[in-house]
């Protein structure tokens, strides 16, 4: 049994993260999931939440607005929509995630606003944990 497996964190604006971990946790839209080594195999949709990559007594911590998750028995790949290190989710970059979520329920047609509102709540939920 390996003891690390392969973590790759990747936004659309740079990769954050390769590195060897001995467990990720991630907030999944259904709940909060740890990736371990030879986990089986599962795609998840990521919530606005923090991301934790743990490689012994390391814990490395990224903050994620949502996107997917696939993890295997040798890795877990986290494809962000936006994503960025604790220490860059600023009160002024929150706010401006906060403010993006709350214009996309303001336009969002009726069969939407029910998710839309969730990820305004998450947003909130998620500031709150990052003291902001």
């Amino acid at each position: 049994m390996a003891d690390t497996m392969t973590f790759d964190l990747v936004s659309p604006e740079r990769k954050l993260a390769s590195v060897e971990a001995t467990s990720v946790n991630i907030p999944g839209m259904e709940g909060d999931l740890t990736a371990m080594p030879n986990h089986a195999a599962l795609l998840t949709t990521l919530r606005p939440g923090i991301v934790k990559v743990n490689n012994g007594n390391d814990v490395t911590e990224y903050v994620v607005t949502g996107g997917f998750a696939e993890i295997s028995a040798e890795g877990t790949s986290v494809l962000a929509e936006q994503a960025m290190p604790l220490n860059e989710a600023t009160a002024e970059v929150m706010g401006g995630v906060l403010s993006a979520a709350e214009a996309t329920l303001e336009t969002a047609a009726e069969d939407g606003k029910t998710a839309a509102a969730q990820r305004v709540n998450d947003v909130k939920t998620l500031m709150v944990q990052l003291g902001h």
